[in-house]
């Protein structure tokens, strides 16, 4: 006996879509769980087995109980992109906690903070959310606002005496996007960021 689905391209056509959306559902929470695992591993400083079961668990309790809205993930790991990204994190973060040591035990010296705003590129909620936990990993810098329309990180920088530093802060933030796209963006995130529109009134 044959089932009338089986004869029917629309009925099996939503049931392949119902897959795919299954699909992907468990994905955006697959790749979730693995962000906060590793933002976990970070807060405590160092990678373990212990931690990484712990963030298992706390990652899990986050997404059951305090569930976030729906991020669609569209682009794609790349494993070489994604070591780059590592690598090159955590020579900031070395550099960054070296800077703030020096700062606190300096005798005297009186740092000077400031709040930036820096656009995005990619203005997904995806992006705005790693991009935001990176930096704020970082000593130094730290998020006080996010604003989801414009795509916007509002920062505090440590240690800005000159307009040339807060510059090279957004420069670090932008720099920062551009990695974690190149890890994980889509295609289209890829040329975004790789090819930003020229404004008005400039040469490209």
């Amino acid at each position: 006996m044959t089932d009338p689905r089986d004869s029917d391209p629309e009925a099996a056509g939503e049931q392949s879509a119902s897959r795919r959306g299954r699909f992907g559902r468990w994905r955006d929470q697959a790749v979730a769980l693995g962000w906060l695992v590793l933002v976990w591993n970070l807060l405590w400083g160092r990678i373990s087995w212990a931690n990484l079961a712990s963030g298992l668990l706390v990652g899990s309790a986050v997404l059951v109980f305090f569930p976030l809205p729906a991020v669609t993930f569209g682009g794609r790991l790349r494993p070489r992109a994604l070591l780059v990204f590592g690598g090159r994190f955590v020579v900031e973060l070395v550099s960054a906690s070296l800077h703030v040591a020096r700062i606190a035990v300096q005798p005297g010296y009186r740092p000077r903070g400031a709040i930036i705003a820096v656009t995005l590129r990619v203005g997904t909620d995806l992006n705005l959310a790693l991009t935001a936990e990176a930096v704020t990993l970082v000593p130094g810098t730290l998020i006080l606002e996010v604003d989801r329309a414009s795509a916007t990180l509002y920062l505090h920088v440590l240690d800005t005496h000159r307009p040339a530093d807060l510059d090279a802060a957004r420069e670090r933030t932008l720099a920062l996007e551009r990695r974690i796209v190149r890890a994980v963006g889509s295609a289209a995130e890829l040329r975004r960021i790789d090819n930003p529109p020229v404004e008005k009134g400039t040469s490209p």
